[in-house]
């Protein structure tokens, strides 16, 4: 497609996009309310162009966009996958039944934010209408490509409503911090706990700082390239611990640096002012979310200090209520990060494996909930705060 041009001339109705630089930054960004810096112009467009994505790893752009005379009124980020590289929606098993049956589960098309299991805004929309009718264009163009389904991953609660009983439902499990409001300080936050976990906390930041660390904290327009260098240094040590492939870029980082100067937030921890650890989180509104670590020294508590402790005394400093550190890990529970549900949406073309999943969809979600009412009695707080995320639909 060519280079968008704001002109009444553009067909009302939606268009689809292969790159997302298609867009100027302030038409897409008029969109959202610019909290969550993943759904912005320069995290997604940065991706694409600093080499982020390619057709080799899974991703190919296909955004869809909503205009009427010559306005933007809906957009939202998708991706061909022939692959669930990326996602933190796991659908192996789906694409095993599909293959069982002699069926193609690749490629389908996704609404989602690349390696970013982030819940935040999908249907960016001005009002509920324009949201329906994106939703009809995702399943429009699903049938007329001949792809096995579309999915909507990390959506919020609000647009729920927005879903027919055709898209199925998943629920899943983060762990994220809140303040109830009454933190001022990280002894504040300990306060709330019983004995066992604050005495536990305190003596792992003991041994970090009995070792000699310390730490810088550094947003985009504070660090230099050798602090950028060196924290891409520690991204690279992790994966390649776990033997897997890295996907973002150093010229990303640096990118995010460069256009969101503020909202990168670096925390470099230094023994003998040598960096040997960082962790980097990017801030919205009023919620810190965590995304990469890695270190090339293994100190007791490191990591504990660096991807949480270090966090929370962020927020609780710059008046932050939330702290969202990424998927997985019930160690978070005993740091305070309390199970919180997260949500995804799926069309699935086939009738048939609509109903067969739609069923497992069901008994998943009320297995999720099962658990996650069981992990908050482990909650570390006296008086734990209730989950007040909404419980999502049991599955449709």
């Amino acid at each position: 497609m060519s280079a968008y041009h704001p002109t009444s001339s553009l067909p009302d109705g939606p268009v689809w996009l292969d790159a997302l630089a298609e867009v100027p930054a302030a038409v897409w960004d008029s969109l959202h309310d610019g909290r969550n810096p993943f759904v912005s112009h320069a995290f997604l467009e940065g991706l694409e162009r600093t080499g982020c994505l390619r057709p080799a790893w899974g991703w190919t752009p296909r955004h869809l966009t909503l205009w009427e005379r010559g306005d933007l009124i809906g957009a939202v980020p998708g991706y061909i996958k022939s692959n669930s590289h990326g996602e933190f929606v796991f659908d192996h098993a789906w694409a095993q039944a599909y293959a069982h049956y002699g069926q193609e589960y690749f490629p389908k098309w996704l609404c989602a934010v690349p390696y970013s299991p982030v819940p935040g805004p999908r249907l960016l929309a001005r009002g509920d209408e324009a949201r329906h009718r994106l939703l009809d264009a995702m399943v429009q163009m699903t049938c007329e490509s001949g792809y096995s389904s579309a999915h909507v991953n990390f959506h919020l609660a609000d647009e729920d409503d927005c879903f027919g009983i055709d898209w199925l439902a998943r629920t899943d499990v983060q762990y994220h911090w809140r303040n109830p409001g009454n933190w001022r300080t990280f002894e504040d936050y300990l306060a709330a706990m019983t004995h066992r976990y604050r005495k536990n906390i305190r003596q792992e930041r003991a041994k970090v700082e009995r070792s000699g660390v310390r730490f810088r904290i550094l947003h985009g327009d504070e660090a230099s390239t050798a602090d950028l260098a060196a924290m891409y240094e520690f991204y690279l040590q992790t994966f390649n611990e776990y033997g897997n492939s890295p996907a973002l870029t150093f010229d990303f980082l640096c990118h995010l640096a460069q256009a969101m100067p503020r909202q990168l937030v670096i925390f470099l921890a230094r023994q003998e002012q040598r960096p040997i650890a960082g962790s980097w989180c990017l801030r919205g509104a009023d919620c810190l979310y965590g995304r990469y670590w890695g270190a090339l020294e293994n100190i007791p508590g490191l990591h504990f200090e660096t991807c949480y402790y270090q966090g929370i005394e962020y927020c609780l400093r710059e008046g932050l209520t939330r702290f969202e550190p990424g998927a997985q890990g019930e160690h978070k529970i005993a740091r305070g990060f309390l199970p919180t549900l997260v949500r995804s949406r799926h069309w699935i073309a086939a009738p048939a494996f609509r109903l067969a999943l739609a069923a497992g969809c069901r008994e998943e979600t009320a297995v999720v909930l099962r658990y996650a009412d069981a992990a908050k009695r482990h909650s570390p707080f006296r008086d734990p705060e209730v989950d007040k995320d909404d419980h999502p639909p049991a599955g449709r």
